[in-house]
């Protein structure tokens, strides 16, 4: 049976650039089924699903369900659940972890601050405080979202779990199924593709050391889709693989026919900083792919859109 992340594969569809875009997570934990959209099709009330939704929308904070992998009991209303929070920035990762009795207390956080890096009104809102354990990894699984995430997803995850990974959650939408298995990693917000175990690991362990590991990886979830690829582009070029080493500083372009000033052909230039004062300028490109393939299971082939990142130049 042909999957979407069957034709991805075979087309060697690139990565880059293909994170789902959020300065700060905001993950609920929620067992039981997960519908297509999750927050408001679970045994979440929906009202406070859609209210979450609303509250984050264009704040930078992205929030999505998360449950761990496996056998779990199907409860709809949990005595407690763990609730989660991160944010990306180079320089400014944290996370945050508390439990809560009830979900709708999190509708009432300042969600600007969050996606700012704030996380003292969270803290004090929730009684949360910084995240003790291994660095957590979230493996997309939603079947009800596309097939593959619960095909090839699910048992990854599973694999992880029972291999020690105990910091391994399942979660609802990090986008991009035709990459599946996929899975983001927190504070850093780094998010990887057609992962296998043996190269999870290689990615959680340097993760957990500050390094990242460019082969399968999408972006970093901070930047927009051109700086993910632009930053991935520098790393390659430098051999710098330091997670908070670069940082996306400037984008200037469109994407169509490039802007004033941006010195991008039909797309953007994205300037990325070293802490150490290097910078370089990155041409990124949107190129759409010679042959359609399908977004997601059962949805119609188009030409895939992915951001091609010229050579880095040195400033």
């Amino acid at each position: 049976m042909s999957t979407c992340a069957t034709a991805s594969g075979e087309l060697a569809e690139p990565l880059a650039g293909t994170a789902a875009v959020a300065a700060t997570w905001l993950l609920v934990e929620q067992t039981g089924p997960w519908g297509n959209e999750a927050l408001t099709q679970s045994h979440l009330d929906p009202e406070v699903g859609r209210a979450l939704e609303e509250r984050a929308a264009g704040t930078g904070v992205r929030v999505a369900l998360i449950r761990r992998p496996g056998r779990h009991a199907d409860v709809r209303r949990p005595a407690s659940r763990r609730v989660l929070a991160a944010h990306t920035a180079p320089g400014g990762t944290w996370i945050r972890a508390t439990d809560v009795r009830d979900p709708a207390q999190l509708v009432g956080l300042d969600f600007a601050a969050l996606g700012r890096g704030e996380h003292a009104g969270f803290d004090a809102a929730l009684g949360a405080g910084p995240y003790r354990g291994d660095p957590p990894v979230f493996v997309c699984t939603n079947g009800r979202r596309d097939r593959c995430c619960a095909l090839l997803g699910r048992p990854l995850a599973a694999d992880l779990h029972a291999a020690g990974a105990t910091a391994t959650w399942e979660i609802t939408h990090i986008g991009g199924h035709r990459f599946s298995p996929t899975l983001l990693l927190l504070p850093h917000g780094y998010a990887y593709g057609r992962m296998t175990p043996h190269a999870v690991k290689e990615v959680v362990e340097s993760l957990a050391s500050g390094l990242v590991v460019p082969d399968g990886c999408r972006g970093r979830s901070t930047w927009e889709r051109p700086g993910q690829a632009a930053e991935l582009a520098v790393r390659r070029l430098t051999g710098e693989y330091g997670a908070d080493s670069l940082a996306v500083v400037r984008t200037e372009g469109s994407g169509e026919g490039g802007g004033a000033g941006s010195g991008a052909d039909d797309g953007w230039r994205v300037t990325v900083a070293h802490r150490d004062g290097r910078g370089w300028d990155v041409p990124v490109v949107p190129r759409a792919a010679a042959e359609a393939t399908p977004a997601s299971c059962g949805a119609a082939p188009v030409a895939q859109t992915h951001m091609a990142a010229g050579p880095p130049r040195a400033r």
